[in-house]
């Protein structure tokens, strides 16, 4: 790590560090917070001519202490008249990105799309923000290692980050935290840093925050990402051979839409996704045979998580592949069938309410028993509604502790409306470009391609379903048609 100062027009900035591991591109980004210049318009005098965005630090020289002098102009203000509109330009930081209708994109790092669009998928859940806001180093946990704390707040401020302004955020210090506590997002190739895997991303951030947003000696109950995302399965394993039967339980975070030439849609590939086989010894054989292993819901989440397995290794060209296949998804998905008897029983009452009031709604006559409704029905109703048109908490009755997404009298129904998409352009995971695709709190969806967001219509949504080389799901995620019973 090198310290060197920068001259730009009259000012001075000492002790700017350089981390050589990375790419000058950062170090640009590091000079956009500074002086608001854009990367693109940065024009730095070192050995040789111009420092270039994916130059060897070895071969520019640069040297501790060193001073470098810098050309290029900010992003320009537009000053609004005394009594004319008002430009977001002008508009205080924190309130550029309401005036917009979308928080900010992220810089590319370096192949670290997969990281953006992991970031900004979870940034929408406004339950997470709100956990991530109450983390205090006081309240670290005992048993909480270093890295792990240092990528939640590194996570916290990003988040915080995003929501104040409207121009591009370079996520360094999020970076830096995620390859410090999981050094595989900094593998290198031929000196660049290597795409990754935005599913492991994902995955590997979630079970960190689950370790830090707990509460010390808290139970499941307290579990922030538990409760907001968190799966409960129950699996019952049978052997034709012995005629053993067993059942397991375990929690994830996330299904398996498994692809084949049987699947067309997701509801197939669920369906594929919890059945399998595998091997294992079997006491009465005294040998390894094979087992079916079928597995149902038995606990919901807030926010359901659906990965679509694209990606396999092929063993003839010893690298990944993808499987291009198209597969359908829903806008709204209803996973009752998945679910247990008697996860099933739980949620016939919910769905029956939610079922009566989308009636109403609709003009149409309920049961005589639920036409003696308290009068407070539409209100609740309006509960029910804001989960499936907006990505608020309108819908969530939350604890005080904020560690809770549900209350006593908030019941989930199994009905899922689509709030983001996760996408992969490519034929291999190594390579490509992953895109994020994230449902507004107006409605609205927009595409998050790194530091460039987009408007999208709902109808182009389900129309990254694969089959070709353009973007294609790679991750799906569902919030919770919950109501007030």
């Amino acid at each position: 790590m090198l310290k060197v100062s920068v001259k730009w027009q009259k000012e001075v900035f000492p002790d700017v560090e350089i981390d050589t591991s990375l790419p000058p591109y950062v170090f640009k980004c590091q000079l956009f917070d500074l002086t608001g210049v854009p990367p693109e318009r940065q024009k730095i005098m070192v050995k040789g001519g111009l420092l270039k965005d994916d130059a060897d630090w070895k071969t520019v020289g640069i040297k501790q202490g060193q001073k470098l002098m810098m050309m290029g102009t900010a992003d320009e203000i537009v000053k609004a008249p005394e009594k004319g509109p008002v430009f977001v330009e002008d508009l205080p930081e924190e309130e550029q990105a309401v005036a917009v209708g979308h928080s900010a994109g992220l810089f590319n790092l370096g192949n670290t799309c997969y990281m953006n669009s992991t970031v900004q998928c979870l940034h929408s859940v406004p339950e997470l923000k709100s956990a991530l806001l109450q983390y205090r180093p006081s309240g670290r946990r005992n048993d909480l290692d270093q890295t792990s704390h240092m990528l939640t707040v590194a996570t916290r401020d990003l988040f915080s980050e995003l929501d104040k302004t409207a121009k591009p955020v370079a996520p360094m210090q999020f970076w830096m935290s995620l390859r410090k506590k999981y050094p595989q997002f900094g593998q290198l190739h031929n000196g660049v840093f290597m795409q990754q895997d935005a599913e492991e991303c994902w995955t590997q951030l979630l079970y960190t925050l689950s370790l830090s947003l707990r509460s010390p000696g808290a139970n499941d109950n307290l579990d922030t990402i538990k409760a907001l995302f968190g799966i409960e399965l129950v699996s019952r394993m049978h052997c034709q051979e012995s005629g053993e039967e067993s059942s397991e339980a375990e929690s994830v975070y996330s299904l398996k839409c498994h692809i084949s030439q049987e699947v067309n849609h997701l509801h197939e590939g669920l369906k594929h996704g919890l059945k399998s086989e595998l091997e294992k010894a079997s006491p009465p054989l005294g040998r390894s045979a094979i087992y079916i292993k079928e597995s149902r819901i038995n606990g919901l989440p807030r926010y359901l998580t659906i990965q679509f397995v694209r990606f396999f290794w092929k063993r003839e060209s010893n690298q990944k592949a993808k499987i291009l296949r198209k597969v359908d998804y829903p806008l709204e998905l209803d996973v009752y069938d998945f679910c247990s008897s008697d996860l099933q029983k739980k949620l016939e009452a919910p769905r029956q309410f939610l079922r009566d009031e989308e009636g109403k709604k609709l003009g149409l006559k309920v049961a005589e028993k639920n036409a003696a409704a308290p009068k407070d029905d539409d209100e609740k109703m309006a509960d029910a509604e804001g989960s499936s048109n907006t990505n608020g908490e309108s819908s969530v009755a939350s604890s005080q502790d904020g560690n809770s997404c549900q209350s006593e009298d908030t019941q989930l129904t199994g009905v899922y409306d689509l709030v983001a998409v996760l996408t992969h352009k490519g034929r291999s995971a190594d390579s490509g470009h992953y895109v994020a695709w994230v449902k507004q709190e107006d409605g609205k969806w927009i595409e998050y391609d790194d530091d460039n967001p987009i408007p999208q219509r709902e109808e182009d949504i389900v129309k990254l379903s694969g089959g070709g080389d353009w973007h294609m799901a790679y991750i799906c995620m569902y919030k919770a048609r919950v109501v007030r019973m």
